[in-house]
């Protein structure tokens, strides 16, 4: 046997093994729910075949009623009565409804002549009319007739209720044997011919009997006779309370003789469960062994590399990868759904029918399989291949359908107006097209063509016009000439458009200025920063030179070790500002928020300063609310804002000044300003404050790192405040905005 044929023999081997065992597993999942069971008795459906006996004995049986004893019982409410009477309206628009009835019928008869026919409508008309008028004068009246219609009710009731007695004959004669106690009265209620010497155990016992229920039993208590006559019919308002009874319990046995009628359809399919029992279970091993074969045989000789690529790849490349993936999805549910449909070995199924819709389904599963794997091996050789699957999704039906549509109404509104532009224009060609195969339509389509079809070009035209407008000015800007603004006509997508242009124009020009200030600081910021890390790091350098001397005095030596730890420390307080800095502006910080009062943080951040302050010629003027100011904010950053920003005021205030700081709260908002008069003149742009390494010493013989504003406002803004500055004159006020909620 040649390899090429070898291999086709044992794909087709490995297809009938998985397909085989695929079926049999979903068969156990389909049907073990039924044949795990001991025996047919256990299972639901024999379950619902002795209920339905049950719900029989108990109306039939046990819980007999007498239909005229419950027509005696009928009474008749107030509101009953109220009800009937009222039913169609009051007195008058009954009356009046009545009249309108019969008026049409008494006329017809009167103009066909018939005299004698509109005499016993009339007649008919006065006697209703007689009866409505008398339920308004007489409850009686109307109580005889309430009583009328629940007699019918209960006649209907017990009509709907005699339909299944011969039913219940039948599952008393041919099926269940029964004897049962009422332990209130001691009734005896059986179909068995049972004598007064006789014990009960002598007919239903294990030997005679195939099935026995006893009652009592740990699983049903006793068998009650509650709700015995809306087992099978259900009644309504009206039948409730007229056919309540006291519940009577029962003890004894119901059971399934052995020698019940040879056509007695339980016994039957008890019979029959045990063939399918054994057909099942026979089935659903094998099924598995067989699944575990193909996976087993799959993994020795990996089956799918034995389907022929080589030649038909590149045609299959060309189909569009959404059309693959759902061919092969299709193939794939379609034999899941086969190896499901016709698999379930129901309980009322024939075997002969089961085995049939089984070998067809297997057949047909089979075919299904190989097709799933032959579209599975392209499929991955495709995925596997040098093509990039991005570009491949690129070419998809679907992707290029969804970009077509998304651009195409991008702008909705101009996606509109092309889609009833494009109607208009296909219209009118089809109408044309009409028009030269039957010349009388032309006398209609020439004024339609007038009407719509001219206008519409006209726009159509002038539109086309306004966006070659809008070109060529986009052609300027690219060349630089940012000058005149194109004219915004309307309000249509095109208007949007070149007012876009124009704001992009006056970008444009803003971003240049913005671009030559952010050059300006960011030189400003390498020189700032060179500065103030290279000022303590020389100091560092010079003065361990010198330590290294050997003839250094311990005096000196102390001090040159002092002057070192200080500018060390100097140079750690600036790296870490700038590193603290650098995480408030990419916004990598974790907020740990509770509530917190802000007067309280304040007066503590005031305390670390106590000595700084007394030993300052600044006078610290401080206004606080008597109650607290609660917000919930993250305590130890905002405690370095109100830090930063009171060492400002000790560093650059001019001396021999007042400080204002106070705390207001007021809209869901607090509010604390710091005002102070400063030493050095501040730029006019107030902006660059809040830049790294900016100081409003500008000759920078401050020990401030610049970034004090910095960090300060990161972290404000990382609470969703405000942090405002205003500069008037040598006045610095400082405005802190959070919210209270």
């Amino acid at each position: 046997m040649g390899t090429k044929s070898k291999n086709k023999m044992i794909f087709v081997i490995w297809i009938l093994l998985f397909t085989f065992g695929l079926s049999g597993i979903i068969s156990g999942l389909c049907n073990g729910k039924d044949y795990i069971k001991k025996d047919y008795f256990q299972t639901k459906q024999f379950e619902d075949q002795l209920n339905q006996f049950i719900a029989y004995l108990k109306m039939f049986e046990l819980s007999n009623i007498n239909k005229e004893e419950i027509k005696k019982k009928i009474t008749v409410t107030a509101e009953e009565i109220e009800e009937h009477r009222y039913r169609y309206g009051d007195l008058s628009t009954q009356v009046s409804n009545i009249k309108s009835q019969y008026e049409h019928k008494i006329q017809d008869a009167l103009l066909a002549g018939n005299k004698e026919v509109a005499d016993a409508y009339v007649a008919e008309r006065d006697r209703k009319i007689e009866d409505i008028t008398n339920n308004f004068k007489s409850d009686e009246h109307v109580r005889a007739k309430v009583v009328k219609e629940k007699e019918q009710k209960v006649d209907n009731y017990f009509r709907e209720i005699e339909k299944y007695r011969l039913e219940s004959e039948r599952y008393n004669k041919d099926l269940f044997t029964y004897y049962l106690k009422n332990t209130a009265t001691g009734e005896i209620y059986t179909n068995v011919n049972i004598t007064s010497g006789d014990s009960i155990d002598t007919f239903i016992n294990s030997k005679t009997m195939i099935f026995i229920q006893s009652y009592p039993s740990p699983k049903y208590g006793y068998l009650s006779t509650e709700g015995a006559y809306n087992s099978i019919v259900e009644y309504d308002d009206v039948i409730t309370p007229l056919i309540e009874k006291e519940t009577g319990k029962f003890e004894g046995q119901i059971a399934l003789p052995k020698a019940a009628s040879s056509a007695s359809p339980i016994l039957a399919d008890y019979y029959d469960f045990g063939q399918k029992q054994k057909i099942f279970l026979i089935y659903t091993i094998s099924g598995i062994i067989a699944f575990l074969l193909s996976f087993y045989l799959n993994k020795k000789i990996p089956v799918i590399q034995f389907i022929p690529t080589g030649k038909w790849q590149p045609y299959y490349n060309r189909i569009p990868i959404d059309i693959a993936v759902m061919g092969l999805a299709f193939t794939g549910l379609l034999t899941l759904f086969l190896s499901i449909v016709d698999n379930g070995l129901y309980l009322h199924q024939d075997v002969y029918s089961y085995v049939r819709n089984t070998l067809f389904s297997l057949i047909a599963t089979a075919f299904f399989v190989a097709l799933t794997c032959i579209q599975g091996r392209f499929l991955l050789e495709r995925v596997k291949g040098p093509a990039n699957l991005k570009v491949d999704w690129q070419k998809s039906l679907l992707y290029r359908a969804y970009r077509g549509i998304k651009e195409a109404f991008l702008i909705r509104s101009m996606g509109v107006q092309i889609f009833v532009l494009l109607s208009v224009v296909f219209a009118f060609g089809f109408g044309a097209a009409i028009a030269l195969i039957e010349p009388e339509f032309i006398l209609f389509y020439v004024p339609l063509f007038i009407v719509v079809c001219v206008p519409a070009s006209i726009v159509i035209i002038k539109r086309t016009g306004y966006f070659n407008r809008i070109v060529t000015s986009t052609d300027e800007c690219v060349h630089g000439n940012l000058e005149p603004d194109i004219p915004v006509i309307g309000k249509s997508a095109l208007a949007v458009l070149a007012a876009n242009i124009n704001t992009l124009k006056h970008g444009i020009k803003a971003s240049q200025k913005e671009q030559a200030k952010s050059e300006r600081l960011k030189t400003e910021l390498i020189t700032n920063v060179s500065h103030d890390l290279r000022t303590p790091l020389t100091s560092i350098i010079t003065y361990t030179e010198l330590l290294k001397k050997s003839d250094l005095a311990n005096e000196e030596r102390d001090a040159y070790v002092e002057i070192i730890d200080r500018k060390s420390k100097r140079l750690k307080v600036l790296i870490d500002d700038l590193f603290e800095a650098s995480k408030m502006a990419s916004g990598n910080v974790e907020l740990v928020k509770e509530k917190v009062d802000l007067v309280q943080l304040l007066q503590q951040a005031l305390a670390e300063y106590n000595e700084t302050i007394g030993e300052s010629t600044l006078q610290f003027r401080v206004t606080n609310p008597d109650t607290p100011v609660y917000a919930v904010v993250d305590g130890q950053k905002l405690w370095r804002v109100f830090d930063n920003l009171i060492g400002n005021i000790l560093k650059y205030s001019l001396e021999n000044t007042r400080v204002y700081i106070s705390v207001k709260k007021g809209n869901d908002k607090a509010v604390i300003t710091f005002k102070n008069v400063t030493k050095y003149e501040l730029s006019e742009d107030i902006d660059e404050l809040f830049e790294r390494f900016k100081r409003g010493d500008t000759s920078r013989h401050t020990e401030g790192s610049g970034l004090g504003l910095a960090i300060a406002k990161s972290i404000i803004d990382l609470h969703e405040g405000n942090l405002d500055i205003e500069v008037d004159g040598d006045l610095f006020k400082v405005t802190v905005s959070l919210s209270t909620r």
